[in-house]
C-alpha cells in the first residue's frame, strides 16, 4: 500500500487536475462548445483514474487491517457516501460547495506547507546567525583580554615615565604659546606688507602721473624756447593753453578693464551666492532670478543718481578755488576717482531695497527681507558708481520682458527654448559702452512669452498692490545721507 500511495503522491495527479481545471476556466469563453465538453470529459476521466487509485489504496489498507479493522469507518463514511452517490435524491451539499471545500482544503495545505518551509528556512538562518554571533563574541572576548593585558602593561610603563611626560607637556605648551605669538607677529607683518604694497601701487601711479606731467612740461618748455618770433608772438597773443592729462584720464584704460572684470565676477560669484541664499526661502527658481536681475538694475539706477549728486557737490565745492590747466569737469571727475571711498553706498543700498519692496513684478515671502542679498546690491552699486567715472561711462542695456531676443546682447540660459524668438524674462543684464556690447547678458526664451508694453505704461495701468510686510521687512524711508561739507575740505582736494 505504501508503494501505491508513494506513486500517487509522486505523480501529483491532483496538481495536474488543478492545473487543467484552471486552464479550462481561463479558456472557457474563448474555445467552442465541443472543446469545452472535451475538456470536461478529460477531467472526468482523470478524476476517475485518481478515484480508482484511491479505491485500490482503500482495498489494500482494509486488507492490511485484517477482517475487523476499519469496519466502522467503512460503515460510517464509505457506505453512506456510496448510497448518496447512487441515490436519486439531491445531495445536501452542492457540487460547487464540495469543490469549494476541496479548494479551501488544498489552499490551506499549500499555505501550511509554505509556512512550514519558511519557518524551517528562518530557523536555519537564525541558527547560522547564532553560530556566527557566537564566533564573533568569542573573538571579541579574546580581543578584550588582549586589550586588558596591553592596558595593564601601558599602566605599568606610564607610571615610570609620568614625571618626564609632565615636563614634556609643559615644554610643548610653552612652545605652542611662542608659536601663537610668532603667528600673530607674522599676521601683523603681513597686514603691514599689504599696506606697503597698496602704498607702493599708489606711489607708482603718482610717479607715472608726474612723469607724464614732466614730459608735457618739458615739451612746452622746449616749444617756449623756440627762436621763431612768429611762434612766440602767436603764443603770446593766443589765450588757449594745452591741457595736461589728469589721473582719471591716465588710468582710464586700466580702470575700464578692472571694472569689466569685476562685473563678470558679480555674475560668477555674488549672483550665485545670492541665488543659493534665496532658494532657501523661495522654491521658484524663475522668481529668484527675477529678483536678482531687478536688484542689479535698480543698483545701477540709484548708483548713477548718487554719482550725479556727488559730482554736483564736488563741482560746487571746487569751483571757488579751482585753477589749473584742466577744466572743472575733469577736476571733479579726477577727485571722485581719487576718493571713491567717500561714496555713501549704504544709502544707495537702502534706496534699492525700498524700490524692490514696492516693485509689482516680484514677490517675496513676508518673513524674509530683501536685505539678505545686500552684499550683491552693495557690490553692484560700487561697480556702477565707479563705471560712471570712465571717459565713456558703462551702463546696462535696456531690457523688458517679452521683447525680441537679441543674440548680440544676450545668450540663452540652459533651460531656454532655443528656437523661441521672445524673451520670457532676463537672468542677467548686458553691459554696454554706448551702443557697443562689452559683456553679454543672459535671458530665458520661451515660445509662450507674453508681449508686454513699455515699463511706464504697464506700471501706470496696473493697480497699486499693497503688501502685508513683516516687522523685519517694514519700509523705512530714510532721508538720503549726503556728504557733509566738512568731508570735502580744501585739504582733501
Amino acid at each position: 500500500m505504501a508503494d501505491t500511495l508513494r506513486r500517487l503522491t509522486n505523480t501529483s495527479s491532483f496538481s495536474v487536475l488543478q492545473d487543467k481545471l484552471e486552464s479550462w476556466h481561463k479558456d472557457y469563453h474563448v474555445i467552442s462548445c465541443d472543446q469545452n465538453l472535451n475538456r470536461c470529459c478529460e477531467l472526468i476521466e482523470l478524476t476517475a483514474k485518481i478515484q480508482g487509485q484511491l479505491f485500490a489504496i482503500l482495498n489494500l489498507t482494509a486488507a492490511e487491517g485484517g477482517h475487523y479493522a476499519g469496519v466502522d469507518t467503512l460503515k460510517t463514511r464509505l457506505l453512506p457516501w456510496l448510497g448518496t452517490c447512487f441515490s436519486m435524491a439531491r445531495p445536501s451539499v452542492t457540487d460547487d460547495t464540495s469543490l469549494q471545500l476541496i479548494q479551501d482544503s488544498v489552499e490551506k495545505d499549500r499555505k501550511i506547507k509554505e509556512l512550514s518551509f519558511s519557518h524551517e528556512s528562518d530557523m536555519q538562518k537564525m541558527e547560522t546567525q547564532l553560530c556566527s554571533t557566537r564566533l564573533q563574541l568569542d573573538s571579541v572576548r579574546a580581543e578584550l583580554i588582549d586589550a586588558k593585558n596591553e592596558l595593564d602593561d601601558t599602566k605599568s610603563k606610564s607610571a615610570t615615565t609620568l614625571l618626564a611626560t609632565e615636563d614634556e607637556i609643559l615644554q610643548l605648551k610653552a612652545d605652542l604659546r611662542s608659536a601663537h605669538e610668532q603667528v600673530e607677529i607674522y599676521k601683523r607683518k603681513l597686514d603691514a606688507l599689504d599696506d606697503y604694497e597698496r602704498q607702493i601701487r599708489l606711489l607708482r601711479d603718482e610717479v607715472s602721473y608726474l612723469s607724464t606731467e614732466k614730459a608735457m612740461l618739458q615739451e612746452r618748455l622746449v616749444r617756449s624756447r623756440s627762436p621763431s618770433p612768429l611762434l612766440r608772438a602767436s603764443r603770446s597773443s593766443s589765450p588757449v593753453r594745452s591741457e595736461s592729462p589728469t589721473r582719471a584720464q591716465l588710468t582710464n584704460s586700466s580702470r575700464h578693464a578692472r571694472l569689466v572684470s569685476r562685473f563678470s565676477d558679480l555674475y560668477a560669484v555674488e549672483r550665485l551666492e545670492a541665488q543659493s541664499l534665496l532658494r532657501r526661502y523661495i522654491a521658484d527658481l524663475q522668481m529668484v532670478q527675477k529678483i536678482i536681475f531687478i536688484a542689479v538694475v535698480e543698483s545701477f539706477k540709484f548708483a548713477k543718481l548718487a554719482y550725479r549728486q556727488f559730482k554736483l557737490r564736488v563741482r560746487k565745492t571746487l569751483s571757488p578755488s579751482h585753477f589749473g590747466p584742466e577744466s572743472l569737469e575733469d577736476a571733479a571727475v579726477d577727485y571722485i576717482v581719487r576718493n571713491l571711498d567717500l561714496y555713501d553706498v549704504q544709502s544707495s543700498v537702502d534706496d534699492v531695497i525700498n524700490a524692490m519692496n514696492v516693485d509689482p513684478r516680484i514677490s517675496f515671502p513676508p518673513e524674509v527681507d530683501f536685505g539678505r542679498i545686500s552684499t550683491l546690491i552693495r557690490e553692484a552699486c560700487r561697480v556702477a558708481f565707479a563705471m560712471q567715472t570712465l571717459e565713456t561711462p558703462l551702463d546696462l542695456a535696456f531690457a523688458s520682458d517679452g521683447e525680441l531676443y537679441n543674440d548680440s546682447r544676450y545668450r540663452r540660459s540652459y533651460d531656454s527654448e532655443f528656437t523661441a524668438p521672445l524673451v520670457m524674462y532676463h537672468v542677467w543684464p548686458a553691459l554696454m559702452e554706448g551702443n557697443t556690447v562689452i559683456v553679454k547678458g543672459e535671458a530665458l526664451t520661451r515660445r509662450n512669452a507674453p508681449w508686454t508694453r513699455s515699463r511706464s505704461r504697464s506700471r501706470s495701468a496696473s493697480p497699486v498692490r499693497s503688501r502685508s510686510l513683516s516687522p523685519t521687512r517694514s519700509l523705512v524711508f530714510n532721508s538720503k545721507r549726503s556728504l557733509s561739507p566738512d568731508r570735502l575740505t580744501a585739504s582733501r582736494l
